[in-house]
């Protein structure tokens, strides 16, 4: 019953994706000379780990629950695997920063629209390095402005602790959304949120404590 619950909510509530607001990317930093040419993003990156998050989807004021598993299998891919709470595969992908590939999606949620909107969030957060091309600062981080196709990505170091708190993906003239990231240690993100600004669309990850 939870299933085919989940299924019927991610299905209705993605197929209104295509809804788009006006809006523009604010760039009132300070620019600065960049102190680097490259970042690595420090998650996500042990082979040996299992990266196992409680996942929590608001869409369009429907809440959905389930376990959101990533695995790095080689230098340059991830698998994602998405699952009810009692454990029935939903999806199964496999990803990098130039392929992708559905290993197994449950035929009611088998939507092109779903999928590409996850593809694209999913590759940022699982991105391991980004090129600088400009950097900036405000009161609290240093941003480095790093070209995505025809779009930027914008990584906030937090100057205090020197950690990566947040990346917006955006284009010219607006933001798509925002990564944010909880990490006590810089190197493994207790918590994750993926925020769209022209959607209502918000994904929340939680690390999951085995008992």
């Amino acid at each position: 019953m939870q299933k085919s619950t989940i299924q019927f909510l991610i299905i209705n509530c993605f197929l209104a994706l295509a809804v788009v607001s006006c809006g523009s990317f604010s760039k009132n930093y300070t620019p600065k000379k960049a102190d680097k040419t490259s970042y690595d993003v420090p998650y996500f990156t042990d082979s040996k780990t299992d990266y196992v998050y409680k996942a929590n989807i608001t869409v369009y004021g429907n809440e959905l629950s389930g376990i959101f598993i990533a695995k790095k299998i080689n230098d340059t891919t991830h698998r994602i695997v998405f699952t009810t709470e009692f454990g029935n595969k939903l999806m199964d992908f496999e990803i990098s920063e130039t392929d992708f590939k559905v290993n197994s999606i449950v035929s009611e949620l088998d939507r092109k629209i779903l999928i590409n909107t996850l593809k694209e969030d999913f590759r940022l957060l699982l991105k391991k390095r980004y090129l600088i091309q400009e950097q900036f600062e405000n009161e609290s981080s240093d941003i480095y402005k790093s070209a995505d196709g025809k779009r930027d990505n914008y990584l906030f170091i937090s100057k205090k602790e020197q950690k990566l708190e947040k990346i917006v993906h955006a284009s010219k003239t607006k933001e798509k959304f925002t990564l944010l990231f909880s990490s006590e240690n810089n190197i493994f993100a207790e918590k994750i949120e993926i925020v769209h600004q022209n959607i209502k669309l918000k994904i929340e990850l939680n690390y999951f404590k085995s008992e």
